[in-house]
């Protein structure tokens, strides 16, 4: 079978050759199953989760180093000790989501967020709520 390219006076003759994609290509056209989509949809509902977290976390720390920052009188304690402890509820979320996506490195986020130890202090533990 003949191609003609852009000129009439060369014709050019191609035998026929199976052509394979190299290994590294072809892996991302491989069909997509039920399993795939699936655990496509996984992934990227444990990486939406992970950022909701992320932002509840630097809120939860923001609102406490706010209060520190600005807030006196007898009423201290109790608000600050539910900031904490929101804190370190926010925190604990956080650190199980990155375990369940994966991610192991724990101290660089404590760093990068600057997450406290008195806010480590709480993370997981069960605290009974008032009625």
């Amino acid at each position: 079978m003949g191609h003609h390219l852009l000129s009439d006076c060369h014709t050019f003759r191609r035998p026929n050759v199976a052509v394979r994609l190299p290994q590294s290509l072809s892996t991302g056209l491989e069909a997509e199953t039920g399993w795939s989509v699936l655990d496509y949809e996984l992934r990227e509902q444990k990486a939406q989760a992970l950022g909701t977290l992320s932002g509840q976390v630097e809120q939860a720390l923001a609102a406490l180093r706010a209060f520190d920052a600005g807030v006196k009188g007898p009423e201290r304690g109790d608000r600050r000790r539910a900031l904490l402890d929101d804190a370190a509820d926010r925190v604990w979320a956080f650190m199980i989501q990155r375990e369940m996506c994966g991610f192991r490195n724990w101290e660089a986020v404590v760093k990068d967020y600057g997450i406290s130890r008195e806010v480590l202090s709480r993370v997981g533990q069960v605290r009974c709520k008032a009625r």
